[in-house]
Protein backbone atom coordinates (compact mmCIF):
# COMPACT_ATOMS: atom_id res chain seq x y z
CA UNK A 1 0.00 0.00 0.00
CA UNK A 2 2.21 2.59 -1.68
CA UNK A 3 1.38 6.01 -1.65
CA UNK A 4 3.10 6.33 -5.09
CA UNK A 5 3.38 9.56 -7.07
CA UNK A 6 2.03 9.85 -10.40
CA UNK A 7 3.84 12.02 -13.08
CA UNK A 8 1.12 15.05 -12.33
CA UNK A 9 1.15 14.94 -8.62
CA UNK A 10 2.71 17.49 -6.96
CA UNK A 11 2.20 17.61 -2.75
CA UNK A 12 0.74 21.32 -2.80
CA UNK A 13 1.27 21.50 0.99
CA UNK A 14 2.02 19.17 4.01
CA UNK A 15 0.66 19.43 7.38
CA UNK A 16 2.76 17.52 10.30
CA UNK A 17 -0.09 17.20 13.26
CA UNK A 18 0.34 15.86 16.39
CA UNK A 19 -1.54 12.57 15.55
CA UNK A 20 -0.65 12.16 11.41
CA UNK A 21 0.41 13.85 8.10
CA UNK A 22 -1.97 15.60 5.82
CA UNK A 23 -1.19 16.02 2.24
CA UNK A 24 -2.51 18.44 -0.07
CA UNK A 25 -2.85 18.17 -3.53
CA UNK A 26 -4.26 20.34 -6.32
CA UNK A 27 -7.58 18.40 -6.11
CA UNK A 28 -7.16 16.27 -3.08
CA UNK A 29 -5.97 15.21 0.08
CA UNK A 30 -4.53 12.49 1.78
CA UNK A 31 -4.26 11.66 5.43
CA UNK A 32 -1.78 9.29 7.34
CA UNK A 33 -2.51 8.45 10.92
CA UNK A 34 -0.01 7.33 13.35
CA UNK A 35 -0.51 4.14 15.23
CA UNK A 36 -2.57 4.25 18.43
CA UNK A 37 -3.83 7.84 17.15
CA UNK A 38 -7.83 8.59 17.92
CA UNK A 39 -9.80 10.92 15.63
CA UNK A 40 -11.92 12.94 17.72
CA UNK A 41 -13.42 15.99 17.02
CA UNK A 42 -11.03 18.25 17.57
CA UNK A 43 -8.70 16.53 15.52
CA UNK A 44 -11.74 16.47 12.23
CA UNK A 45 -11.76 19.64 13.01
CA UNK A 46 -8.24 20.76 12.41
CA UNK A 47 -8.67 18.18 9.07
CA UNK A 48 -11.60 20.27 7.97
CA UNK A 49 -9.77 24.09 8.92
CA UNK A 50 -7.02 22.48 6.13
CA UNK A 51 -9.46 21.54 3.76
CA UNK A 52 -11.10 24.97 3.89
CA UNK A 53 -8.05 26.54 3.21
CA UNK A 54 -7.08 24.88 0.45
CA UNK A 55 -10.39 23.69 -1.52
CA UNK A 56 -12.68 26.89 0.09
CA UNK A 57 -14.16 27.86 -3.67
CA UNK A 58 -13.89 24.31 -5.24
CA UNK A 59 -14.94 20.65 -4.98
CA UNK A 60 -12.07 18.02 -3.57
CA UNK A 61 -11.53 14.37 -2.73
CA UNK A 62 -10.28 12.88 0.22
CA UNK A 63 -8.08 9.85 0.55
CA UNK A 64 -7.84 7.75 4.22
CA UNK A 65 -4.17 5.71 4.26
CA UNK A 66 -4.70 3.38 6.96
CA UNK A 67 -0.80 2.22 7.00
CA UNK A 68 -1.58 2.75 10.75
CA UNK A 69 -4.57 1.48 13.22
CA UNK A 70 -6.35 3.72 14.79
CA UNK A 71 -9.95 4.35 16.05
CA UNK A 72 -12.15 7.53 14.19
CA UNK A 73 -14.76 8.54 17.05
CA UNK A 74 -18.16 8.08 14.79
CA UNK A 75 -19.60 11.14 15.46
CA UNK A 76 -16.95 13.16 13.21
CA UNK A 77 -18.92 11.99 10.04
CA UNK A 78 -21.37 13.48 11.18
CA UNK A 79 -19.21 17.05 10.31
CA UNK A 80 -17.58 15.82 7.67
CA UNK A 81 -20.73 15.08 5.60
CA UNK A 82 -21.73 18.23 5.97
CA UNK A 83 -18.52 19.68 3.74
CA UNK A 84 -20.71 20.16 0.46
CA UNK A 85 -17.22 20.11 -2.01
CA UNK A 86 -16.38 16.99 -0.50
CA UNK A 87 -16.97 14.76 -3.50
CA UNK A 88 -15.21 11.35 -2.76
CA UNK A 89 -14.21 9.89 0.57
CA UNK A 90 -11.85 7.16 -0.13
CA UNK A 91 -10.35 4.65 2.32
CA UNK A 92 -7.04 2.75 1.57
CA UNK A 93 -5.89 -0.42 3.32
CA UNK A 94 -5.00 -4.11 3.16
CA UNK A 95 -6.31 -5.16 6.72
CA UNK A 96 -9.30 -7.05 7.13
CA UNK A 97 -10.51 -4.83 10.57
CA UNK A 98 -10.18 -2.21 8.33
CA UNK A 99 -12.63 -3.30 5.68
CA UNK A 100 -14.81 -4.20 8.57
CA UNK A 101 -14.43 -0.47 9.77
CA UNK A 102 -15.22 0.58 6.87
CA UNK A 103 -18.80 -0.55 6.67
CA UNK A 104 -19.53 0.81 9.75
CA UNK A 105 -17.96 4.10 9.21
CA UNK A 106 -20.19 4.18 5.85
CA UNK A 107 -22.98 3.84 7.62
CA UNK A 108 -22.54 7.23 9.47
CA UNK A 109 -20.74 9.54 6.48
CA UNK A 110 -23.76 8.29 4.06
CA UNK A 111 -21.96 9.82 1.60
CA UNK A 112 -19.80 8.74 -1.58
CA UNK A 113 -17.11 6.70 0.14
CA UNK A 114 -15.30 3.13 -1.07
CA UNK A 115 -12.74 0.91 0.07
CA UNK A 116 -9.38 0.22 -1.63
CA UNK A 117 -6.71 -2.16 -1.72
CA UNK A 118 -4.40 0.14 -3.74
CA UNK A 119 -3.62 3.48 -3.71
CA UNK A 120 -3.38 3.86 -7.14
CA UNK A 121 -7.25 2.74 -7.83
CA UNK A 122 -8.11 5.17 -5.03
CA UNK A 123 -6.56 7.85 -6.85
CA UNK A 124 -8.36 7.02 -10.10
CA UNK A 125 -11.52 7.19 -8.35
CA UNK A 126 -11.16 10.31 -6.07
CA UNK A 127 -10.28 11.67 -9.67
CA UNK A 128 -13.19 10.38 -11.53
CA UNK A 129 -15.97 11.47 -9.06
CA UNK A 130 -14.43 15.25 -8.93
CA UNK A 131 -14.87 14.83 -12.72
CA UNK A 132 -17.92 13.83 -12.53
CA UNK A 133 -18.93 16.44 -10.12
CA UNK A 134 -16.99 19.04 -12.42
CA UNK A 135 -19.25 17.93 -15.72
CA UNK A 136 -22.57 18.39 -13.24
CA UNK A 137 -21.78 22.02 -12.47
CA UNK A 138 -21.31 22.84 -16.35
CA UNK A 139 -24.12 21.73 -16.95
CA UNK A 140 -25.96 23.75 -14.27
Amino acid sequence: MKMGQTKKAVIVKEYQLESGKIYIYDNYMVASFDEGTTITLEKAFQIIGISEIHFRDKDFGYISLRKNSYAIDPTVYNFVRGLENLKAFAIVSVKEIDMHNFKIEKMFYKKPMKFFIEYTNALSWVKRRLATAAATKTKE
